[in-house]
């Protein structure tokens, strides 16, 4: 694993969890003695007896002060609810910063008030609930003890209400106890509110934050103490179907289609910490469009999971592995390889089944399994995926986790049935005081492809103090090892003359160091100077892809940014290869050596029109490289967002005629007429994919977590003849029973 990783590991046990203990503040709520009405105004006579926070700490631009915005929290609660009441008060009456009227818009780029809760104690998972001041909701998952932030994906029903008044504004929140996976009869829980307010350019908390970490990160709450212990009461079922129908035309077959479909989602609480996950037909229908990308790099691009039934829990089955080694990828379940067209293929899921949650304080579980459908027109076989995922937590927030996958054929067709499986074990490592974190891993598949087992195994370990950051990374990927339902972009290499995938063992080695400044300026909050360096080596320990990397980051007081780096890289081409991705000639196999430099610029994004600007220069290969990337947006609050962007990718190689030029432009256009009415539109011409994409977008809330969406798509040549087009009607609707 490395000297450098061991000595940062033995430090985390000999001291990470002594020296690092903070006192928490404690609040205790009192249960309301009559019912409260949710409009904001915190008039009841339960709001005027409860204990008030009114000492919010800032948490940028600077963490060593109180913060100058005001802002009172008060709580109660009765049998169904957590209720929370904010007054925040400004001292700028200026116009607020929003985004849209949108929910679940950008916590960090919206004036808003937020609470983060922390129900098992574990400082590792919870749920985040918020409200900017117009009113809009945003509810989200924190997992990974919030590092990463919050994951907004996930939905559910809660009230809340917000009304402006001659100080500022106030909100009451109404969050259902049954929401809140919780263990029945606790009477504490750990709770941290957070205040926005982007006018003065001030974030700030309850429990103070360090401005290196994001605000929603669990090591930092206090304790809520209940006076009488919690019961869950009622059940807590969710029932989510949906209809969807249209029509599909494509004009390069002259073919015509009028699909339609529907089928549910089902939630339902198993005691008070489980949640049980039923799907039935779920959707495909994206109502949302993938934003189109240029892909310069050899190997496949990531996408988020969107679908519902994947999504709450899905750090027990997501998280494990790393980004790009990744046993389990819940976007490849529902996906075929049609060896006709030589195409993906979207294949329908009968049916899914999910259990996952808490058992207790320190034990998670998850279950999982889905079946899919033979196609036998695309001689695709039916599959049936179970996993099992376990978590133990161990010292104070940290976590060994077990995870037992499996995929095997159900159907039975003339091409070859392949088994997989993997068996897996994770240590994910968070000290008390969120300044160590890490990871190591290891895990085996098995296959029936007379290759044996193969292993992958990884050790990440972070460092971070305000003024230093340090990491260590190594990863290793045996040739045997398959995540069929994974994603292991660098595991395997296609050979483009032959088409034929090559399976190769790599390791890996990535550290990095970095040191912070902050200046004592009215223009600058910190400076970032470091170096980064990623290594990818063969069986035999020779290097075929190496960066070295210097950079220079400078945050200004604003929330303006600016990035440089100088690069250099080292590549072993294996083959013959486009580089320019293009369909041009291939680059000779052989190892090449270039240096390039980067800039990039992202001005005030608090101000309602802001650009984004990145220039990329220097050698590429035995050639040259240039990348522009250039976008303006402009926001009329609180109702449209516009915005343009620019990308273009030119490449000068000694062995083509004329310079090589891939091009992206896409521009956007979200209106909210109401908390409720929406209307998107992207239209995207990317040269790569020589394709030019337009979505249009209207969606209806009519009531909450329940949308009507009509969606209407084309897609064009690149001289505007139209290839094929599609519109969607889609309903579902939210069912509380």
């Amino acid at each position: 694993m490395g000297r450098f990783a061991w000595f940062i590991l033995g430090g985390y046990f000999l001291g990470g969890y002594t020296c690092y203990a903070q006192e928490k503040p404690i609040y205790k709520i009192t249960k309301a003695e009559s019912a409260l009405e949710i409009d904001g105004k915190l008039l009841e006579s339960d709001w005027q007896t409860a204990q008030q926070i009114s000492s919010f700490k800032q948490c940028f631009p600077y963490d060593t002060s109180l913060a100058q915005t005001k802002t009172i929290v008060k709580l109660t609660y009765d049998h169904k609810y957590l209720y929370v009441g904010a007054i925040c008060k400004d001292t700028n009456r200026s116009a607020y910063v929003i985004q849209s009227l949108k929910r679940d818009y950008s916590y960090p780029r919206s004036d808003a008030f937020a609470v983060f809760i922390d129900p098992f104690l574990d400082g590792a998972n919870g749920f985040s609930f918020s409200v900017n001041p117009y009113g809009v909701q945003r509810e989200g998952l924190i997992q990974n003890g919030g590092v990463f932030g919050v994951t907004t994906s996930w939905d559910n029903r809660w009230e809340s209400a917000v009304i402006q008044t001659a100080e500022g504004w106030q909100v009451e929140m109404a969050i259902p106890l049954k929401t809140i996976r919780f263990k029945n009869g606790t009477q504490k829980m750990y709770m941290n509110f957070s205040r926005n307010d982007l006018k003065i350019n001030e974030n700030s908390a309850w429990v103070r934050v360090p401005r290196n970490f994001n605000i929603a990160t669990l090591a930092f709450t206090g304790e809520i103490i209940f006076d009488a212990p919690l019961m869950r009461t009622g059940q807590n079922i969710a029932l989510i179907p949906y209809v969807a129908s249209g029509f599909n035309r494509n004009d390069q077959n002259n073919q015509s289609a009028f699909p339609y479909n529907a089928g549910f989602d089902t939630k339902i609480a198993v005691g008070s910490n489980l949640n049980l996950d039923v799907t039935v037909n779920p959707d495909f229908s994206q109502v949302e469009v993938d934003r189109q990308v240029i892909n310069v790099s050899r190997f496949s691009l990531f996408f988020p999971e969107r679908r519902q039934f994947f999504i709450e829990n899905s750090d027990l089955f997501a998280s494990f592995g790393f980004t790009k080694i990744r046993p389990f990828f819940s976007r490849q379940i529902g996906l075929g390889f049609d060896s006709s067209t030589f195409a993906v293929k979207q294949i329908p899921i009968p049916y899914g089944l999910r259990l996952s949650g808490k058992i207790n304080q320190n034990w998670r579980i998850g279950l999982m399994n889905i079946q899919t459908l033979r196609d036998s027109t695309a001689k695709i076989t039916g599959q049936n995926y179970s996993v099992f995922a376990l978590q133990r937590r161990v010292f104070n927030r940290s976590n060994i986790a077990f995870i037992a996958l499996n995929k095997q054929p159900t159907s039975d067709l003339s091409s070859p049935q392949t088994t997989n499986r993997i068996l897996g074990i994770d240590f994910n490592i968070a000290s008390k005081d969120n300044k160590l974190i890490g990871k190591l891993f290891s895990h085996h598949s098995f296959s029936n492809l007379g290759i044996g087992s193969g292993n992958a195994n990884a050790s990440w370990l972070r460092y971070d103090n305000q003024i230093w950051a340090l990491s260590w990374n190594h990863e290793y990927v045996h040739e045997a090892y398959r995540a069929q339902v994974g994603f292991v972009p660098r595991a395997s290499l296609t050979d483009p003359a032959t088409a034929q995938r090559i399976h190769n063992t790599y390791f890996r080695l990535e550290p990095s160091i970095y040191k912070r400044w902050y200046p004592k300026t009215a223009k600058i909050n910190k400076i970032t100077f470091g170096t980064y360096y990623s290594d990818y080596m063969n069986q035999n320990l020779e290097s075929n892809d190496r960066i070295n990397e210097l950079s220079l980051g400078i945050l200004f007081l604003n929330s303006a940014d600016l990035l440089l780096k100088i690069s250099r890289r080292d590549v072993q081409l294996n083959f013959d290869r486009d580089i320019t991705f293009s369909g041009q000639t291939p680059l000779s196999a052989a190892k090449y050596n270039f240096i390039y430099g980067s800039a990039k610029f992202i001005s005030n994004r608090r101000k309602t029109f802001f650009v984004e600007s990145e220039v990329r220069l220097g050698d590429y290969y035995n050639g040259s490289s240039q990348k522009y990337f250039f976008s303006v947006n402009k926001r009329i609050q609180p109702t449209t967002q516009l915005s343009f962007e620019a990308e273009r990718n030119r490449f000068k190689m000694p062995y083509i005629s004329a310079p090589i030029h891939l091009d992206l432009f896409r521009f956007t256009s979200e209106f909210s007429f109401t908390k409720q009415l929406f209307f998107t539109t992207f239209l995207q011409y990317n040269t790569q994919a020589k394709n030019v994409n337009l979505n249009a977008r209207f969606q209806y809330r009519f009531k909450p977590m329940s949308d009507l969406f009509l969606v209407y798509t084309n897609n064009y040549t690149e001289a505007f003849y139209t290839k094929n087009k599609a519109l969607v009607l889609k309903l579902n609707y939210w069912f509380n029973l």
